[in-house]
């Protein structure tokens, strides 16, 4: 198992060291800060200031080094605009993804593996049918659209829950949550439902495939025949060998939904990471970008390496090859 571990700890060095030079050759040849921030009027001599004040000036390989060593002290520089610090701006930003993506992936689990455990065990049956129906719906639907419905029948028909925004906050240090405030967890309901829709249906169709796999097993038919409850050989001996599959999935999507809540965010005006990401695109504020991206690599290169290690632990198999 250590040398399992160790050897998916090395592959995450060297994606995030991959990745890193992707993200900033890519971000090297978009856009023209210098264009942005300084005035129409100005002269070239106040355009080379600027560039060589930003460090635009040296050769890519030179920016690329420094970028390196600043990047292992987390510095990624000032934001174009405002002068903060760019992981900062990040890092003041990342609660309130985390809190969304978290409460997103829960309902997905909390409501998915129930559903495709019951479709699984029952697949002729009506009500599998239509869990199953319901979780194609739940891929084919839009998420801007699933989004909008869920503020027009929650928020202007119904009136209870509100249509964007955070709420109100609990300070832990300084980690602000709205999930342990009532206000702020209704704010929280409806971004969270729109994600977890479709992540929901994939949910119930992994855990039914999984549990379609598991019953014809020779341990199922064994448990059932030593006489064991039902509950028993659903709740231990079938449940823990479908978490294999749900947790690898559950992991990954969650990453997903961490990177990617973009759309969420800017519609229900959930002050994020992915709505800084849109306006700092727009504004071309690099060191923002590089920031997020850089961040989301280590994060999700971290969530995969931790899914390796829970899969380790679930399946002997995995340990046995590695030894």
């Amino acid at each position: 198992m250590l040398s399992t571990i160790v050897r998916r700890l090395l592959q995450t060095l060297l994606v995030v060291l991959v990745m890193s030079a992707l993200v900033f050759a890519g971000l090297y040849v978009i856009g023209d800060p210098v264009s942005m921030l300084a005035s129409p009027e100005a002269t070239d001599a106040e355009r080379a200031a600027i560039s060589k004040a930003l460090g635009l000036d040296l050769p890519l390989w030179q920016q690329y080094g420094i970028f390196l060593s600043k990047a292992v002290h987390l510095d990624f520089g000032s934001s174009f605009l405002t002068g903060e610090s760019a992981m900062r701006l990040i890092l003041e930003r990342m609660p309130a993804t985390l809190e969304l993506a978290t409460l997103a992936m829960f309902m997905s689990v909390l409501i998915g593996v129930p559903l495709g455990i019951y479709a699984g065990l029952k697949p002729r049956s009506t009500s599998a049918r239509t869990i199953m129906t319901g979780s194609v719906l739940g891929f084919s639907l839009p998420n801007f659209w699933v989004g909008l419905m869920l503020i027009m029948l929650f928020a202007v028909m119904l009136g209870w829950l509100p249509a964007g925004g955070r709420g109100p906050v609990e300070s832990f240090g300084p980690i602000q949550l709205s999930v342990f405030n009532w206000e702020g967890f209704k704010s929280l309901i409806l971004p969270a439902g729109t994600i977890a829709v479709a992540k929901c249906a994939l949910i119930i169709r992994v855990t039914r495939a999984a549990t379609r796999e598991c019953l014809p097993q020779d341990y199922i038919k064994f448990a059932r025949a030593k006489g064991l409850r039902e509950k028993r050989v659903l709740g231990v001996h079938l449940l823990k060998n479908i978490m294999i599959p749900i947790v690898t999935i559950g992991g990954l999507e969650y990453g997903q939904v961490f990177a990617f809540a973009v759309v969420t965010e800017t519609i229900f005006s959930w002050p994020g990471m992915g709505k800084l990401l849109i306006d700092s695109i727009i504004t071309l504020d690099r060191p923002v970008v590089v920031a997020y991206l850089m961040l989301t690599v280590v994060f999700l290169a971290g969530l995969n390496l931790i899914v390796d290690i829970a899969y380790t632990v679930l399946d002997p198999r995995v340990r046995l090859e590695g030894a």
